[in-house]
């Protein structure tokens, strides 16, 4: 330890994302290469000399005690812990949540400075791992509201393989097994017997902790959803969602020197008729076993939507991944697309 090919690979995975912006600290990380990172995580961050690092992700993340602000994170697996390391823009981003964070020490006010803060969850702390649909995101839950952190890779990619890496890590662990039941039957593993309703699909490490993949009943939930968001006369048995991913909604900023630009989270949704963005709750969803009542906010909020019949053009960037599109839209006859509310409220 450590090979010639864990070198290489997170060498290669040391990159932030081209159309995220970060820190001076952060950046910092991403210009390590090789044994410098390595002895950067051991000389920073690792918290026993034994640990060995395993992987290394950009991702954007979510706290749940933090559910509005999406920070860019370093994220760094061991055989000990996974290691979020963030810049401190991100602690005063939400100063009404400080005491989430410890704040000793970040008040320096020399500008050659640049301090990262780090969020450790301990891999004997964790409990579950959810995916989210069609890999473009996976929530880690600890054992309380502290514990739990949402990675938006959207990117099928980087959520597999953190996965992977993670299910490898997960088993060197030793832990006293769970007692197995004694007649394990498809409905006693699948199924609630009360409700009679099937449970998302999840797989139980040796380890004792879940991975919890969505099951198909997801996307008829959120065919319904979309459905009832629509004009009503779609027969819900014709409505197909022919793609769901995690995007951005891009804002120009204008008066500004440069034109500059910012991004909006957004899920968009595609069907055969529509075209959906959707702000949706990333990390409350499934509700954690210790809360007490229902979120705030709905899973999904309709932010827009667009029927495909008034897509005039698609405009396409020449640029490398991520791609930027521009759908322009021939609507202006019919400014409210969702419905006709005259035919509700005047008569015929």
């Amino acid at each position: 330890y450590p090979s010639e090919f864990l070198l290489q690979k997170i060498t290669e995975d040391n990159q932030i994302p081209v159309h995220l912006h970060v820190s001076v600290s952060l950046q910092y990380v991403a210009g390590l290469k090789g044994n410098a990172l390595v002895e950067f995580f051991h000389g920073n961050i690792a918290e026993v000399d034994n640990e060995e690092l395993r992987h290394l992700m950009w991702s954007s993340v979510l706290f749940y005690k933090t559910p509005n602000v999406e920070a860019m994170a370093c994220v760094l697996l061991s055989t000990k812990a996974i290691y979020f390391v963030l810049d401190d823009s991100f602690i005063r981003a939400d100063e009404h949540q400080s005491d989430f964070w410890n704040k000793e020490g970040s008040d320096c006010d020399n500008s050659s400075f640049h301090l990262s803060c780090c969020f450790v969850l301990k891999l004997n702390d964790l409990q579950s791992v959810n995916v989210g649909l069609f890999d473009q995101y996976f929530r880690i839950s600890g054992h309380s509201a502290d514990h739990i952190v949402t990675c938006l890779t959207r990117d099928s990619y980087n959520t597999h393989t953190f996965i992977q890496q993670l299910m490898a890590v997960l088993s060197l662990l030793a832990r006293t097994p769970s007692p197995e039941p004694v007649d394990k039957d498809f409905y006693s593993e699948f199924g609630s017997k009360n409700t009679g309703k099937m449970e998302n699909y999840e797989l139980i490490h040796s380890s004792r902790v879940k991975f919890i993949y969505p099951n198909e009943e997801e996307i008829g939930d959120l065919a319904f959803l979309v459905a009832e968001k629509m004009d009503g006369l779609t027969n819900l048995q014709s409505l197909n969602i022919l793609l769901y991913v995690l995007a951005f909604q891009v804002n120009h900023v204008e008066g500004s020197a440069q034109h500059t630009s910012s991004l909006q989270p957004k899920t968009l949704i595609l069907t055969s008729s529509d075209l959906f963005l959707f702000d949706e709750d990333y990390i409350s969803y499934p509700l954690p076993e210790f809360a007490k009542e229902p979120p705030k906010r709905d899973k999904y909020q309709l932010a827009d939507g667009r029927r495909i019949r008034d897509l005039d053009r698609v405009l396409m960037g020449y640029q490398t991944y991520p791609q930027a599109l521009t759908f322009v839209f021939d609507d202006v006859h019919n400014q409210d697309l969702m419905q006709n509310l005259t035919l509700d409220h005047f008569g015929e």
